[in-house]
């Protein structure tokens, strides 16, 4: 396993609650990310260095694009959709007392995959849906506490998943938008942190952040750990490919529960350059 040392660079200083959910929109060639305590969608263009911010009337986990423009989000009380000229409407609304949105991806087939947790992060109180472009929304996981990292293979046969409180990256098998035979792919140990969001890079590797970890870490197909890269800021939330070639790792971070004199970065969007080969991801169907 290589303890990597490569050079780390501040793509946005900025001091976000609870930033999360990095997406890389290949169409506007921008970087998509959310603070999700202060109810905010960051727009950052890496080639201009433009930043722009989007406020939710609501807790936002998670905003990933669309395929006709504009953004799906996920916030407290269910999926909004977000038109290109900016309206606003609702996909999907099912409020549930002290539960909000939390981390959520685009599947191969163009379907969103949204997390959601209670805020007391009570066991069982969250869920991971897949919603149609039509809003049809299936409940796939109904039991679990804080839905956080999924991905898929580069093929689209495997999905992986994170419910952070169990300390593990889990595999299923992905066909059809179904999901069989979970089993786990890797486990976190003690006093390394907690496994929050994760991306799959063109290898078939999985780089998890680790919450109170202050790292992220990348598992081969076979769930050997390869690398890991040291950050500055102790609550590293998620992570995503960006850059016109795909070869920048973007790293989101948490300030909360964080001391800022001791972590100056804690809260700021972070990038690798040339961490390596991503994979360009899909964009909502709705």
């Amino acid at each position: 396993m290589k303890r990597h040392t490569q050079y780390l660079d501040t793509a946005v200083k900025a001091d976000a609650a609870l930033g999360e959910g990095p997406t890389w929109d290949s169409v506007e060639q921008r970087l998509i990310w959310v603070d999700i305590l202060s109810s905010r969608v960051h727009l950052f263009d890496p080639g201009s260095g433009r930043r722009s911010v989007l406020p939710t009337e609501q807790h936002v986990g998670a905003a990933k694009p669309r395929a006709n423009g504009g953004l799906a989000v996920n916030l407290r009380d269910g999926i909004g959709l977000y038109d290109a000229d900016g309206a606003f409407r609702w996909l999907v609304r099912e409020p549930v007392a002290g539960r909000r949105g939390n981390d959520a991806a685009v599947a191969p087939d163009g379907t969103l995959w949204a997390g959601t947790m209670s805020y007391a992060e009570k066991p069982g109180g969250g869920t991971l849906t897949r919603i149609g472009p039509g809003g049809e929304a299936v409940t796939v996981l109904p039991d679990v506490t804080v839905s956080n990292g999924t991905g898929w293979s580069p093929d689209g046969t495997l999905m992986y998943y994170i419910d952070t409180p169990t300390r593990r990256i889990d595999v299923f098998r992905w066909a059809d938008g179904e999901v069989t035979d979970r089993r786990p792919l890797a486990g976190i140990e003690d006093g390394a942190g907690f496994p929050d969001g994760l991306t799959v890079d063109a290898d078939g590797c999985v780089w998890v952040a680790l919450w109170d970890g202050g790292a992220l870490r990348r598992y081969t197909p076979d769930g050997r750990l390869d690398r890991t890269v040291e950050l500055p800021v102790s609550r590293p939330t998620a992570c995503a490919f960006g850059g016109a070639d795909l070869t920048d790792l973007y790293v989101s971070s948490a300030r909360i529960g964080t001391d800022p004199g001791a972590e100056p970065l804690a809260g700021s969007l972070l990038v690798l350059p040339g961490a390596g080969a991503g994979l360009a991801q899909p964009a909502f169907a709705g």
